[in-house]
């Protein structure tokens, strides 16, 4: 049998690795933490193995650490939990805090943070509540509240993942008018009602107290509505689009790709996360290979970024190619 050309080159490892299309890149990875109150913190989330609670002090250990990462993504996790969430935007909070000194000690380093109130509200969901339904309007106040002051920390993109309509808008509005011109908006644009976040909301505690999110977040069912979600945002001033989950929705990164000239960002979430950590714990699957072919398939779907609780580990094995 006629062994064709590509045939040839596939049978060759270092011309098969110098001919492929996608390259995954450090520079394309985004490092999601968690940042707690107190010191000397570093506990292990049961639910995501290699995945830990921060205090500021070990969280400026680990980033020295994670010397190839470029960007990363920060939650909070505050004491203390109100109706409004009123510690997200308090200026001493446990985000704002880390924000300043992360930035004192890393300059270079790309800051993005979680702008949303499911992990301060006593109520578990995104947005203000009253009469347990999701009140949009007065919840777009209290999301620009905490957008301007990550950015008064010196947060150098904001990320609103509470999918309230007009969310984006009601950020890039308070920031101009505070002068925040180059504060840049990563949009949670779609976000799906998903069963992939299980371990997250363990993480952050931020379990919805009653029904759940589906009045505010996408139905997984639904592709074109994640096209004019997407389209809005650029609209009301989005400088990078998110596609929440990756691995269940690459033919909804594809399209975004396809249809919009903006940076596309994908979240590989904590699901898909721990589905793989315990997978290779019972050897199941090979860690490295999967994880590897994961993040390939989310790039090769069209992700300029990906936000992956793997970040550190892949960004050594890229280092080390």
């Amino acid at each position: 049998m006629q062994v064709t050309r590509l045939r040839r080159l596939r049978q060759n490892a270092k011309l098969r690795d110098w001919i492929s299309q996608t390259r995954l890149s450090p520079k394309d990875i985004i490092l999601p933490y968690f940042v707690v109150e107190g010191k000397n913190i570093k506990k292990e989330i049961k639910s995501m193995p290699g995945v830990y609670h921060f205090s500021i002090d070990k969280l400026l250990k680990d980033i020295l650490e994670a010397k190839e990462i470029k960007a990363i993504l920060l939650f909070g996790i505050p004491k203390v939990k109100d109706e409004r969430g009123s510690q997200a935007y308090h200026d001493e909070s446990i985000v704002q805090k880390a924000i300043k000194i992360i930035k004192r000690e890393f300059k270079e380093l790309i800051v993005i943070t979680d702008v949303c109130l499911c992990g301060y509200t006593t109520s578990g969901h995104c947005g203000i509540v009253k009469d347990k339904k999701i009140v949009n309007d007065e919840t777009l106040s209290v999301l620009a509240k905490i957008a301007l002051s990550h950015a008064q920390a010196g947060a150098d993109f904001v990320a609103p993942s509470a999918m309230m309509d007009g969310q984006v808008r009601a950020i890039r509005e308070i920031l101009d008018k505070n002068g925040f011109f180059d504060t840049g908006i990563l949009a949670y644009s779609v976000k799906y009602a998903s069963s992939f976040y299980g371990p997250f909301r363990e993480a952050l505690g931020s379990a919805p107290q009653f029904g759940d999110r589906k009045t505010y977040q996408m139905d997984f069912r639904n592709s074109d509505e994640a096209l004019r979600e997407i389209e809005e945002d650029i609209k009301e001033g989005a400088d990078i689009v998110m596609v929440k989950p990756a691995l269940a929705y690459l033919d909804i990164i594809r399209r975004a790709k396809d249809r919009f000239n903006v940076p596309i960002a994908a979240y590989n979430v904590s699901g898909e996360y721990a589905l793989v950590k315990f997978g290779a714990k019972e050897g199941i699957v090979d860690e490295k290979s999967i994880i590897l072919e994961i993040l390939t398939s989310i790039k090769r779907a069209g992700a300029d970024l990906i936000i992956t609780y793997h970040a550190r580990e892949v960004v050594g094995w890229l280092r080390a190619r």
